[in-house]
């Protein structure tokens, strides 16, 4: 097997492939499962400092699609295909009292594993500046590698936390600055996808002195209704609040959130999230300029940590670099990032080939109208 580790804001990755922060990283049982079956970093579940209650019942669903029809459900039933999860749970229901001791544990059972911890706090003052870097101190101090801040989750009622940040340029600047005043180690910053220009989110992020910016996380959504009891699939009590899309549905729209800041910033460093199941998929990441890859839908429905989905990735990459004659990650990283332009600098064809958007020859255009 070829060798896939890699350097990535300073820290070394015995292969480029970590599991979100997500519902597989919310225990040091899981993390240390995770590192056994093989994935090269894992960051946890957002750390807060203030005790966090979830919505009752199920907080994640999975959407699936008919193979024969076009129903989409979270109701499980055969012949279908997974299309996406569908969330609302809020970051860890364990405070960092509880987190500092298992992150020490996890890093003398793993030391050559890379753990980064995602956290969050407010962001409308001096003292919730103070707490993000009170989380930021308690962490590094525990063995945290590195830290990632939580500027998209995507259900955060206040305005100032989760996604709400980052939407807001200031903001993504002043706390990523706050941060850098007290962090030893690298700061990556996680940037909600639900914005009109995630370039100016990232480029006030890069001043405020991030070393890299993670994105997707997922996107704001409403389950599907059930069209019998005309309930939303997913509800506390009949009541519903947006929740987010993530797994294979989001692929194509954040690998397009990605392509807009690795293209305007394309000496800094990304780690690509949303869809990823196989190599073929992380590949796209990587040749857009990413320099790792976080997974989460896959491997929540792989034994929740996604032993086997590790495999694939890993033994993917490989085959992957051997067929190719490539000898690392830098070989091909961004290699096709020039590769999107402007809408106008796409070649239009010539008028005698052209038929007004009817061409017979290319499924989903209508045959030409036949004229008397």
């Amino acid at each position: 097997m070829r060798d896939l580790s890699t350097t990535f804001t300073r820290l070394r990755f015995e292969n480029p492939f970590l599991l979100a922060s997500a519902p597989p990283t919310e225990s040091d049982a899981n993390i240390l499962r995770a590192f056994d079956a093989g994935w090269g970093g894992v960051v946890t579940k957002t750390i807060g400092l203030h005790p966090v209650v979830n919505v009752k019942g199920p907080k994640t669903k999975f959407l699936r699609a008919d193979n024969e029809a076009t129903r989409l459900s979270m109701n499980k039933r055969p012949s279908t295909t997974l299309v996406a999860s569908w969330n609302w749970e809020l970051i860890s229901d364990k405070t960092i009292d509880w987190w500092l001791p298992r992150i020490e544990s996890i890093k003398k059972a793993h030391p050559t594993r890379i753990l980064i911890a995602s956290i969050m706090a407010g962001s409308g003052n001096d003292k919730e500046l103070h707490h993000w870097q009170e989380l930021t101190k308690g962490v590094q101090d525990a063995g945290a590698d590195g830290v990632e801040l939580n500027f998209s989750c995507p259900h955060m009622d206040r305005i100032d936390m989760g996604s709400n940040v980052g939407k807001d340029k200031v903001l993504c600047s002043v706390v990523t600055m706050a941060v850098k005043e007290v962090a030893r180690v690298p700061v990556w910053v996680k940037l909600t996808p639900a914005t009109a220009n995630i370039g100016e989110e990232a480029e006030a992020t890069f001043r405020g002195g991030a070393d890299a910016i993670s994105s997707s996380n997922t996107f704001p959504s409403l389950p599907p209704i059930d069209p019998e009891s005309l309930e939303f699939e997913m509800n506390v009590e009949g009541y519903v609040s947006s929740g987010g899309l993530g797994g294979p549905a989001i692929l194509p729209l954040s690998l397009a959130k990605m392509s807009e800041m690795t293209r305007r910033f394309p000496d800094k460093a990304f780690s690509g999230i949303g869809g990823v199941s196989t190599f073929e998929h992380a590949l796209s990441y990587f040749l857009l300029g990413c320099g790792t890859v976080q997974v989460c839908t896959a491997a929540m429905l792989d034994h929740a940590v996604g032993p086997n989905v590790i495999k694939m990735l890993t033994n993917g990459m490989s085959e992957f670099m051997e067929r190719r004659g490539f000898n690392s990650l830098e070989d091909f990283r961004g290699l096709r990032r020039d590769r999107v332009v402007a809408h106008s600098q796409i070649k239009r064809p010539e008028t005698r080939e052209y038929h007004g958007g009817y061409d017979e020859e290319h499924e989903g255009y209508a045959r030409p109208l036949v004229t008397a």
